[in-house]
């Protein structure tokens, strides 16, 4: 490699030759990125293949220098004419649909983008959280009757709603009047994260009077899912009511919710995965009084309500106006400790490796104790209500008043909630008219504002009396007695079951938006053109006077704005009625979210340095055809993104204590190709395929900012990060799909899928890729490379199988039966996830290995449904 004197070991991150193949045919698609070359040497071309490899050749000089999708359905009803609209269609292809079905259980993520770039809309409302971007789908999770005709578009687009974004746009219409009329009753059995559902639905369409209703409601429980320790209890409930006034006016209304208490899985190490003989071993659990008691329990409810506003003036004009409110509870239960052991069981000193080296003899009995106690692999509920029972403390009273000082067993172990309730109000309101028959014009408009309060509660004293709320790791590192205060306002809090305590904070956040959309038709050619403006204004709210940060942790804190918006355009080339070409392309720029903005929202007010706006590049070509016996579609794209930021907490070993890791100027480029075919071989043999194919991967240096929950001091200001060529991670960046499915005339079918992963990459751990990571390394040394190298899982493979049968019953009700079995060769060894452990030794790099998790084995969700 120029100008350094080593290599790095590393797997080639180049584009494969499905993509090159591809640009053959496609040469039209322009893509700068890859005609680049690094003047370090990162980049390199051979006369078959262009390698990226990640630039960490540069460390040595700086060194001695000094220096984590819904499915669709199958394609619209066949196109015959050329008349008809290549732009606002609906884009349930087959490749939109195996991504969804087929590749979601190994976390594919269409183009390798995530949820910010997907915005998902209710009728008309972006739902996506303020906050971090993204959009809960489990905010109507159970209520699948009436969500599931979500109209959707992959990529730039076109859109009725809004503006859109790169990756892909998703509006539910939970309007009464357009929902299937009819009564819908069902029932299914499980062995996934649930084991039953019940669901009834009620459509009555528009009715003679002008009403229309809908009602839905469900209940999905498990005692415990396919994974050990975890359960699941949630229900569902849905209401929408519309009255058409006149033809001219429509009102609607929408509430709906979806409370769910989960369970949940935690990640482990392999170690600990090997000695509980369980790829799905999860270290949330234990056993008491003969139950398995999870320590981490989800308890999310937030129901949201919508009130719309329909009118439609004349035959060519549309002008809806919505408004939204929401509420409820989001958080989860977690063990806390003060002064006392780890009680995790799969800490990494609990472990036999800890000691392999210097007490083999613990190792080995450790080792037996994994596999025979289940008080050592699991939580031992019993021991922390021993400790507390044996922990008698008398807590002074901060005033010094004689008779207010309070005696009792003061908690060493507690479970609590960590909260974070939303309260949001939105608004959004679309014009649209087709000014003539080849001319439309769309503008719109939308303001929301969260707010979202995080604080913390006690759940489970675990027998002991009260819980003193002081920071541990101020009161170790502090001479001052007053540094370990939470709240200066409540010196030596005394909390108890329900009480809050540790932080409590609001972050605020208010966001204006418009945009508008010209699209135009002539006979072989549509075009669209669209722009977007928008404000977005968030700041902090303490609540707490945390006693290390008396000035800036409590009150209203300096508010952070942004300008930000886009443009896009994009055509559609008709070659004949079922044959298109089509183009589009981007570019936006979005605010920094409060999420990754602040350095620790939960001491202080303090916020990255630098903040800017994240800017996106993105570009499409395809070709789309829509035969009577063949339709598919192939896409090129490719995806830049700049200044982003990157922020993670963890604890420090070194420094005993959570730090805080934000990058700035994060880039990404993200290339890739999408194939997808359903070919009917026979009036009832059907075959599709779906393939994709992508590099994505950093595309800069960026720099980090290290700080400390427990002080102003930052431990690292400006350090590079050599991400540049290491593969993002959390996702397949390869997937195929090879289906037959036989649709019998006595109205049944069976079918089969097969389906492939691979190059599935953790995403880096950034401080092991930094020049001061090696400082004490040479090159030689064995460790250098495995601090560098990013961990590659392996492929994997599938097979589905799925089964329907329907019957007709005096005409009027319809009975049905689907059963379908997921990975039917019950392949357990597939790894679909995890993460790099931010914390790390650079001389026992093995220490704290990578947390793994796997895709579940054999599965199956069979249902029966009675319709009328």
């Amino acid at each position: 490699m120029h100008g350094s004197p080593f290599t790095i070991p590393q797997r080639a991150a180049g584009p494969s030759y499905a993509i090159w193949l591809a640009l053959l045919f496609i040469p039209a698609l322009s893509l700068p990125v890859l005609a680049q070359t690094d003047s370090t040497g990162a980049v390199r071309r051979d006369s078959s293949l262009l390698m990226v490899v990640p630039d960490t050749s540069t460390i040595d000089q700086d060194i001695r220098a000094g220096s984590f999708t819904v499915g669709a359905s199958d394609l619209d009803a066949e196109i015959t004419g050329q008349d008809v609209s290549g732009i606002l269609r609906s884009s349930r292809d087959v490749f939109d649909a195996t991504a969804g079905y087929n590749f979601g259980a190994a976390r594919f993520r269409v183009r390798g983008l995530g949820g910010e770039f997907n915005p998902v809309s209710i009728n008309g409302i972006v739902m996506n959280d303020l906050e971090n971007g993204y959009a809960s789908w489990s905010l109507w999770g159970g209520l699948n009757d009436v969500t599931r005709w979500a109209e959707s578009r992959t990529g730039v687009s076109a859109s009725p709603y809004g503006f859109g974004s790169i990756g892909r746009w998703s509006n539910i219409d939970l309007r009464a009047s357009n929902l299937r009329k009819g009564t819908r009753l069902s029932y299914a059995s499980a062995n996934r994260t649930y084991r039953n559902r019940a669901m009834a639905t009620y459509n009555t369409g528009l009715m003679a009077n002008g009403w229309a209703f809908s009602l839905s409601g469900s209940l999905r429980w498990s005692d415990e899912g396919y994974v050990p320790g975890t359960f699941y209890n949630a229900g569902a409930y849905f209401l929408s009511a519309e009255k058409k006034i006149n033809d001219k006016h429509s009102i609607g209304f929408v509430g709906f919710g979806s409370p769910i208490v989960s369970g949940r899985q935690g990640l482990a190490v392999a170690e600990a995965q090997t000695l509980a003989g369980d790829h799905y071993y999860n270290p949330n659990w234990g056993w008491q009084d003969g139950k398995k008691r999870n320590a981490n329990v989800s308890n999310d409810h937030k129901p949201v309500f919508i009130l719309s506003h329909y009118f439609k003036p004349d035959e060519r004009t549309k002008w809806n106006t919505s408004v939204l409110y929401t509420f409820g509870r989001d958080g989860y239960t977690a063990l806390n400790w003060y002064d006392a052991p780890d009680p995790r069981p799969d800490y990494y000193r609990y472990l036999p490796s800890y000691y392999e080296e210097t007490a083999p003899w613990v190792a080995a009995q450790l080792t037996q104790a994994w596999q025979n106690d289940p008080n050592t692999s699991q939580i031992d509920w019993a021991q922390l209500y021993f400790a507390n029972g044996k922990n008698l403390y008398t807590v002074k009273d901060a005033e010094g008043i004689a008779g207010n000082d309070v005696t009792g067993m003061r908690s060493k172990y507690i479970v609590e909630d960590r909260r974070a309730d939303p309260t949001r109000i939105a608004a959004n309101s679309v014009w649209s008219r087709n000014i003539t028959d080849e001319l439309g014009l769309t503008v719109g408009g939308s303001y929301n504002s969260q707010k979202t309060r995080y604080f913390k509660v006690i759940d489970d004293l675990l027998g002991g009396d009260f819980w003193l709320d002081l920071d541990q790791f101020a009161a170790r590192d502090s001479d001052d007695p007053n540094a370990a205060q939470n709240d200066l306002n409540t010196p030596n809090h005394i909390v108890r079951v329900g009480d809050e305590f540790g932080y409590d904070y609001d972050i605020r956040t208010n966001q204006a938006n418009l945009f508008g959309q010209v699209d135009r038709k002539w006979r072989k050619v549509e075009g669209y053109f669209g722009a977007s403006v928008t404000s977005t204004v968030f700041w902090r709210d303490g609540h707490f006077r945390k006693a290390l940060f008396p000035d800036n942790s409590f009150g209203k804190s300096e508010k952070q704005s942004f300008l930000h918006g886009g443009v896009k355009a994009g055509a559609v080339y008709k070659i004949s009625g079922r044959e298109y070409i089509t183009a589009n392309a981007a570019f936006l720029s979005n605010a920094p979210t409060a999420r990754t903005a602040y350095l620790s929202p939960r001491t202080r007010d303090a916020v990255v340095d630098g903040l800017t706006t994240e800017k996106a590049f993105s570009g499409d070509i395809s070709y789309e055809a829509r035969m009577r016996r063949v339709k598919g579609r192939a896409t090129l794209y490719y995806v830049h993104t700049s200044d982003g930021i990157w922020s993670r907490s963890f604890y420090h070993d070194v420094y005993r204590t959570f730090v805080n890791y934000s990058m700035t100027g994060v880039s990404e480029d993200h290339l890739g190709l999408e194939l997808g075919a359903q070919i009917k071989v026979s009036p009832t043999l059907e075959a599709t395929a779906a393939y994709a194919e992508g590099q994505y991967v950093y595309s800069s240096r960026p720099t980090a900012t290290v700080t400390r929950d427990n002080s102003d001091t930052a431990l690292a200001v400006g350090r590079t990060v050599y991400w540049k060529n290491f593969r993002v991670g959390g996702m397949p960046q390869r997937a195929a799909s090879a289906g037959l499915r036989y649709n019998a005339p006595k109205y049944w079918s069976i079918g089969a899928n097969a389906n492939y992963f691979g190059n599935i990459y953790l995403d880096p751990n950034p401080d092991r890729r930094t020049a001061e990571a090696l400082g004490n390394l040479v090159v030689e040394d064995p460790q250098w490379n495995a601090l560098l190298e990013q961990t590659k899982l392996d492929d994997g493979f599938t097979v589905d199988l799925f089964f329907t049968k329907s019957w007709r019953v005096k005409h009027k009700y319809r009975i049905g039966l689907n059963l379908s079995v997921s990975n039917v060769l019950d392949n357990t060894d597939l790894v679909t996830g995890g993460y790099e452990q931010l914390r790390y030794v650079p001389k026992e790099i093995d220490k704290f290995p990578p947390k793994l998790s796997y895709m579940y084995g054999r599965t199956y969700y069979a249902m029966v449904t009675l319709s009328f």
